[in-house]
């Protein structure tokens, strides 16, 4: 076997230097740099098997022939949710389903490139349903929420840490209201929360708040407002964008809006839904935000998806494995899950899931451990903002 050593090729101003092409194998010492670009720069005239950083996500992603797709990264320190193995036996993105109403107060996991039944993860430090949650790589949050005897709004913000089992611990800080039908999604620094219902009457608002995730005992700020007043909607992102959709005000309305993350400021009009729907359940990778099931006026099946990085109405995906709302919504950049839900008065411990680089109906999963119950509040440590 030959073999060549060349440390630099260039053009006599080190500008640029010849493209090689019919290399079988490269090695290296310590490390290479693939092209780059935007996700709008993609190529897609190239062979499958293509690497380039993205740098929008700032991620690594290849090209399978038909799509480019983010490679996912694993946390070592996070383990499957099978009961034949403990926690620490392996590797994986972890979500986290939060508490219904049946009961008000439990979170369960799974890890979500496996198959099985939720495991009990923790409790609330206190008793609460229709929180929102959002996430970073490590962290978990969950905001506002209301109990119904004697009905009582709150803005609480807990949390808990992803590679541990355990009850949350107090953020140290508050939403800027308190509030109910909240809504939350993030990127790697930043905490979004959208509710329509501000206590303590049942005052319909359009308002977001923003929490630094990694930043306790500081209180949630005002970051602009939804673009109409709504609550019961959904919601996720990319590490640019966060995007909303559905909800009620009260009629029952198919508005998508996004932001800006980084920013403060409004949201801006994406597109519609299909159908007027509230109570959908949602997830994304950094590329797609899907959206599922609902109600209006009956339970749905419905799946739906968009583009984050561009605005339009959302597609057609396929169908849940069963019509339900209320369910909570948890991804990696491969896999979306969904957990739980609700088709009044009946509720659901299905868990099923989709794949988001091909479009199709969910496929099963598994059941919630803690039996049929509606979920409020779900977050993952791999989801399209990180």
């Amino acid at each position: 076997m030959s073999e060549a050593r060349i440390e630099r090729i260039s053009n006599e101003n080190s500008t640029a230097g010849p493209i090689i092409s019919g290399i079988t194998t490269f090695s290296g010492q310590n490390y290479f740099v693939p092209p780059k670009g935007t996700t709008a720069e993609r190529p897609s005239n190239c062979p499958a098997g293509s690497i380039r950083f993205n740098t929008d996500s700032a991620k690594l992603e290849y090209f399978d022939g038909l799509q480019w797709l983010e490679m996912e990264a694993f946390n070592v320190e996070i383990g499957i949710s099978t009961a034949a193995a403990p926690a620490s036996s392996g590797t994986g993105h972890r979500g986290v389903f939060g508490s219904g109403e049946n009961p008000q107060h439990t979170l369960d996991y799974i890890t979500i490139s496996t198959l099985g039944n939720s495991q009990t993860f923790g409790d609330y430090s206190v008793t609460r349903f229709t929180a929102g949650s959002c996430s970073d790589s490590t962290r978990g949050l969950w905001a506002g929420g209301q109990i119904p005897s004697p009905f009582t709004f709150y803005n609480l913000i807990d949390y808990i840490t992803f590679a541990s089992t355990g009850n949350t611990t107090g953020f140290g800080g508050d939403l800027v209201n308190t509030t109910y039908d909240v809504t939350g999604t993030s990127n790697s620094t930043r905490g979004l929360f959208a509710y329509g219902t501000q206590g303590p009457g049942f005052t319909f608002v359009a308002k977001i708040d923003y929490v630094t995730i990694q930043s306790t005992g500081t209180n949630a700020q005002s970051f602009g407002n939804l673009s109409t007043t709504r609550n019961q909607t959904t919601s996720f992102s990319s590490s640019v964008r966060g995007v909303f959709a559905g909800g009620m005000d009260p009629g029952i309305v198919n508005t998508i809006d996004y932001v800006t993350i980084s920013t403060l400021g409004n949201a801006q009009d994406f597109g519609d839904l299909p159908t007027t729907r509230r109570n959908t359940v949602s997830c994304s990778n950094s590329t797609r935000g899907v959206i599922a099931g609902g109600f209006n006026p009956t339970y749905r099946n419905e799946i739906e998806f968009i583009t984050i990085a561009t605005t339009g109405d959302a597609q057609d995906f396929g169908d849940l494995t069963v019509a339900r709302g209320f369910a909570g919504g948890v991804s990696s950049s491969t896999r979306g899950v969904f957990g739980g839900g609700s088709d009044s008065p009946g509720n659901y411990d299905t868990i099923d899931y989709i794949t988001f680089s091909s479009t199709g109906n969910a496929i099963d999963f598994g059941n919630l451990v803690r039996g049929e119950s509606r979920v409020y509040g779900a977050c993952s440590n791999g989801h399209g903002g990180l």
